[in-house]
């Protein structure tokens, strides 16, 4: 018989009891698909739920991944009798982000972090500055003399303990902020990097923060305001004082500048390169623990310790899901495609171990559930040029800036 005429059984499973409906097989036509699937699924809650008003959105997943075809081809995908009867479990549709704001900079933004209501951005006129998240500026400056490449706050609980940015004048500067005030102040100059600094990633417990750049070194240095515990000068920049911190330590092994540096947890590090390897290095023995060898250029990367893996975008279209704990096959769990140009930055949501963003230079940014490869949830639409940070920090905002001098905010519709 034709595939649109063929008979399936399916058994319709969730967690979410307040939607469980009978557990019976029920035959369905191999042609169907995600909307029909929905339809059935209201209906039967509809008549076992005599509190069920409201019709849900739901998606599906059929043996790991989202259904995305029709169901018998799903099957076929995974080589998956369609003469056995196969579990389809529903669960809520995450919602799709409503645009909120965007905020209109003098030049590109390459350096995103959101905390609480503030947005640090850091830009290629040499500026950092702070927002809040419905669009105000609260202060801008500009200390540094040369692009700002990356930013983040030194707590993402509390931006009152300041935050630091990196550039290619070969500084990082550790900053004072006053939240609310547009009273911000570089207090310590981090010296060391040899060239430009293209990454900085601050440990969980703030006491660290390490960076990467075109020297191809990592280095790490202690975050403090102070100078007490180190041999330290100040040094006249205009009319601040500034201390000059030196590096507690210098890793090397990477051959090319490392593009995105994260820690794991408060010993851990991993940087990706364009040198195409990830490397996962320990902090405290200052040492290589783990290094996986990619086939082109990694041009930034996301750890989740909700799901202890890693996404890494390279120098083409596709995003990589890596396990390095893997011991079966290869380290690469799976490739997500639906960028036409290069990725050039991807994010773990901090809340669902499945849901994450990335941004490319096509001009999109694209939220995706992981157990949906060939297809993202949902197209965030707005840039007019190449996107080069996404941040989704916070859990109610995701966050994207690029080449088109502007940061694009959308609200996440799910209920905290």
């Amino acid at each position: 018989m034709d595939s649109s005429e063929s008979q399936l059984q399916i058994r319709l499973v969730t967690k979410q009891e307040s939607f469980a409906v009978p557990d019976v097989p029920l035959a369905v036509p191999g042609s169907i698909e995600h909307n029909s699937l929905n339809e059935l699924v209201n209906q039967l809650i509809k008549e076992n739920k005599s509190d069920f008003l409201k019709p849900k959105e739901f998606d599906f997943l059929v043996l790991g991944e989202l259904l995305r075809v029709p169901l018998v081809e799903h099957l076929k995908e995974h080589n998956i009798s369609t003469e056995l009867a196969v579990d389809v479990e529903y669960i809520e549709r995450t919602p799709a982000p409503e645009p909120q704001d965007s905020l209109l900079h003098d030049d590109w933004v390459s350096g995103l972090h959101c905390v609480d209501k503030w947005i640090l951005t850091g830009c290629y006129d040499y500026s950092v500055n702070i927002w809040t998240t419905h669009g105000k500026l609260v202060t801008s400056q500009k200390e540094h003399t040369n692009i700002v490449k990356k930013v983040a706050w030194l707590n993402e609980n509390d931006s009152s303990q300041g935050f630091i940015s990196v550039s290619h004048d070969l500084t990082g500067l550790l900053w004072q902020w006053e939240p609310g005030t547009d009273s911000i102040k570089p207090l310590v100059a981090l010296k060391g990097h040899e060239k430009g600094i293209d990454s900085v990633g601050v440990s969980p417990n703030s006491l660290k923060i390490a960076t990467g750049g075109w020297d191809t070194n990592l280095k790490i240095w202690t975050s403090s305001f102070e100078s007490d515990d180190e041999p330290a000068h100040k040094k006249v920049r205009g009319d601040k004082n500034l201390i000059t911190r030196t590096p507690i330590h210098t890793l090397k092994g990477h051959k090319e500048t490392i593009t995105s540096t994260s820690w794991i947890d408060n010993h851990v590090i991993c940087t990706v390169s364009m040198d195409h390897t990830i490397k996962f290095w320990d902090a405290e023995l200052c040492g290589i623990k783990n290094e996986i060898v990619g086939q082109k250029a990694f041009l930034d990367s996301s750890w989740s310790p909700l799901s202890n893996t890693l996404l890494a975008c390279s120098a083409d279209r596709h995003i990589r899901l890596y396990d390095p704990r893997s011991s079966e096959g290869s380290v690469v769990k799976t490739t997500f495609t639906s960028h036409i140009l290069w990725v050039s930055s991807v994010e773990w949501s901090k809340y669902d171990e499945h849901l994450f963003m990335s941004g490319g230079y096509d001009s999109g940014v694209k939220l995706w559930d992981s157990r949906s490869p060939k297809a993202p949830l949902y197209n965030l639409e707005g840039h007019q040029g190449q996107v080069l940070a996404v941040d989704w920090s916070n859990n109610k905002y995701l966050v994207s800036g690029g080449c088109d001098n502007s940061v694009h905010i959308f609200r996440n519709k799910y209920v905290f």
